[in-house]
């Protein structure tokens, strides 16, 4: 016994000093992967050896390593120059960004070239190789199964995040957060020392030091402790931080923007149009006032003036300011805050129209027949005066609902907008007749008391916003035909052809839902007859939806492929810079057009070496990144509503049906959940995909999209902000 104890003291005493653990020894396969990858960032050969050393393996893997380049020389992937290895190409391999599902597989999302070719990759959760989403990979594409390819991730090039929001699960010396974002199917470990004495069930914000592996899980430090997960502002936030927006401007910004002249007279040329009654007409809680309108009545029908903030005299290309404007490339509105893209000192202060103040413009000065038919167009650098903010409900009432107390208030200005109205009933008649399509989608609004949400409803539209919007769509279709024409490039807005396949299935949904369809043709025409037959039915929201699925992404491009939706040849962003950075772009570009092809004083539209391509593939892209961050809060503050109101019942309409159960759309409220077929235990239920509707084996009965139906609250998932609702009978 003496001698079995003095061997294990002796063993404890002296380890083998190079030989680790060899648990953690890589697989074959996850090591030759990461020689790949190793290889596909050397320039020249690289010896045995130095593979050894970069993989940091050890030297008794060396026999293990050379067999494994010599089975990645017969397979084609490496080949060998005097001892040396070296990639024989890089087609094997692809750069993609890893998209993260909830159950741990995801895509590796292509882009570029490559993505036009190529699917994305699916990528099993059993070859992440320490993967998480958003990241920069490499991806060694496998072989794949149903048309889809699939891939083993090779290297992290680079971390998607290196934060993260979460709820903070003490636990003694160590804790956990668990991530916000069901996208991170894992939990951080947090030691004590780097919690902040973050209590149980808070909300914390996260720093990255440890990624982990696939046998231990990523570790991190509390940066700032955000509140109760349960406060609406602390939602909001969250939300922030995994868009990773910046919630302020860097000082030398601010600094800059302080430091800017107010313009006040038209001391470099600009047309003086202070003498045109110009108005506003924005909500009742707007502060950037960067469009401001003007009618006249002429011989031959109307003059229009639609007066544009000038952004661009502030912002010069390749200043501090517009390098962070581009870089935001929209604000982004959200309940009771809003992410600008411009300091406020330019946003709510030197480019706002607000009344009596002279401020620079862009005018577009639209002349119409007495049919709304486009009959001239001039533009100008102005300065101009708003004589009055009115809100949308103001003129509403004024124009509209003609009501005498309104129109005794603003006797003034009566005249000028009978004018407006007129105008813009004609502009309205004209896009119909071409055929373009009026989209009825509500929006939500999130009315708060305090950190209390009140309720989730639907923006409230009136004639005044379509007035508004038929001016803003002539001045936008103007600005377009007059630079496409004259060769001066610029950033399109564009809304390409719907896919056929997708009109076929919108085709069978309409119809399933007893509209008389006419014969389908892919035009704006025929999607404008289809939402008149659906207009002020119970299935007009859900078609309104279907069609815009059915719909290509709007998005900007220097190439002009028209507008699909608005039926028109040619369209781009002209009306708002003050919130997009493209309405900039263009700006500078009419500015250009009206200094002729040889002034000198003509100068760069965007900054540095971007190109018109690369601006219109970026700013599209930070585009849907605004969308998703407003659904995101949506989501996020509609769980919040309904997360004590579980067993109420509520009336909704089904918007969609799957295999696994329906969508619903609640009518009081602006908040959609699902009702899951497991759930619907009175019968085994069929789905009819064609019909799209789900049909009970034993009874027959019927559950179709469209349907009015009665629905209980069953489950709220904060984590997934996944609401869940039962048919009541």
């Amino acid at each position: 016994m003496a001698r079995k104890k003095n061997y294990r003291r002796k063993r404890k005493q002296y380890p083998h000093p190079a030989k680790p653990n060899r648990a953690r020894t890589p697989s074959p396969v996850l090591l030759a992967d990461r020689m790949l990858a190793f290889l596909s960032h050397r320039k020249g050969p690289v010896s045995t050896a130095a593979i050894i050393q970069g993989l940091e393996l050890a030297q008794y893997e060396r026999k293990n390593v050379t067999e494994l380049l010599t089975g990645l020389e017969r397979s084609g992937k490496i080949r060998r120059k005097k001892k040396q290895w070296q990639i024989a190409g890089r087609e094997s391999l692809l750069t993609a960004k890893l998209s993260l599902t909830a159950k741990g597989f995801g895509f590796a999302v292509l882009e570029g070239n490559v993505a036009k070719q190529q699917k994305d990759i699916f990528i099993p959760a059993s070859a992440m190789n320490g993967a998480s989403h958003g990241d920069t990979v490499q991806v060694r594409v496998l072989s794949g199964s149903r048309g889809r390819p699939e891939g083993r991730i090779v290297e992290v090039l680079k971390r998607g995040f290196t934060r993260l929001c979460g709820v903070y699960v003490s636990g003694g010396n160590t804790g956990y957060v668990t991530p916000d974002n069901d996208k991170m199917p894992f939990t951080v470990l947090v030691r004590y020392g780097n919690s902040m004495n973050a209590e149980n069930g808070v909300a914390v914000l996260v720093e990255i030091i440890d990624y982990g592996t696939k046998h231990r899980v990523p570790e991190g430090k509390v940066l700032e402790i955000l509140g109760s997960p349960d406060a609406p502002a602390v939602q909001i936030r969250m939300a922030i931080e995994q868009f990773e927006l910046p919630r302020s401007f860097p000082d030398r910004v601010e600094q800059a923007a302080a430091g800017l002249a107010e313009l006040t007279d038209c001391s470099d040329g600009r047309k003086d149009l202070r003498y045109v009654r110009h108005v506003t007409i924005d909500g009742a809680t707007a502060k950037d006032f960067d469009d401001a309108i003007a009618v006249q009545k002429t011989k031959s029908g109307f003059r229009l003036f639609v007066s544009i903030a000038d952004v661009s005299h502030y912002v010069q290309p390749g200043s501090i300011i517009d390098d962070e404007a581009y870089r935001r490339g929209t604000s982004v509105y959200l309940p009771d805050l809003v992410l600008p893209m411009l300091p406020e000192r330019l946003s709510n202060d030197l480019c706002s129209l607000v009344p009596d103040q002279d401020r620079p413009a862009f005018t577009a000065i639209l002349e119409f027949d007495r049919q709304g038919n486009r009959t001239g167009a001039k533009f100008t650098r102005s300065l101009i005066r708003s004589y009055q903010r009115f809100t949308y409900d103001m003129v509403n009432k004024i124009i509209y609902l003609q009501e005498k107390n309104a129109r005794t208030k603003y006797k003034s200005m009566l005249p000028m907008l009978e004018k407006a109205k007129k105008l813009a009933d004609q502009l309205n008649r004209q896009r119909t007749k071409r055929g373009a399509l009026g989209f009825v989608i509500p929006e939500a609004v999130v009315s708060m008391d305090g950190n209390h949400i009140k309720t989730i409803g639907r923006v409230e539209r009136n004639q005044a916003h379509v007035l508004i919007e038929a001016f803003m769509l002539a001045a936008n279709e103007a600005v377009a035909e007059t630079l496409d024409q004259a060769g001066e490039p610029v950033l399109f807005r564009v809304h390409e052809k719907p896919d056929p396949a997708k009109v076929d299935g919108f085709t069978e949904a309409a119809a399933s839902m007893g509209l008389a369809l006419p014969k389908t043709e892919i035009t704006p025409a025929w999607f404008a007859r289809v939402l008149a037959e659906a207009h002020k039915s119970p299935a007009e929201y859900v078609v309104n939806n279907l069609l815009l699925r059915t719909m290509q992404r709007a998005r900007y491009t220097p190439e002009n492929f028209g507008h699909f939706g608005l039926a028109a040849d040619y369209y781009l962003h002209f009306t708002s810079p003050i919130r997009r950075y493209p309405d900039l772009v263009v700006h500078r570009v009419l500015q250009n057009f009206l200094l002729g092809g040889k002034s000198s004083k003509r100068q760069n539209v965007l900054a540095g070496k971007i190109t018109l391509d690369e601006a219109g593939l970026f700013l599209s892209n930070r585009e849907r990144v605004a969308v998703d961050i407003e659904r995101n809060v949506q989501s996020r503050l509609a769980a919040l509503f309904l997360r004590d109101r579980i067993t109420e019942h509520f009336d909704a309409v089904i918007s969609g049906v799957t295999s696994f159960g329906l969508f619903v759309e609640l009518l009081e409220y602006f908040i959609s959940g699902a009702v899951p077929v497991r759930d619907m235990e009175d019968d085994y239920y069929n789905h009819d995909s064609r019909g799209h509707k789900l049909v009970g084996e034993r009874t027959a009965k019927t559950y179709q999209m469209g349907d009015l139906i009665r629905v209980q609250l069953d489950h709220v998932d904060m984590i997934t902000k996944r609401i869940t609702f039962s048919i009541v009978d």
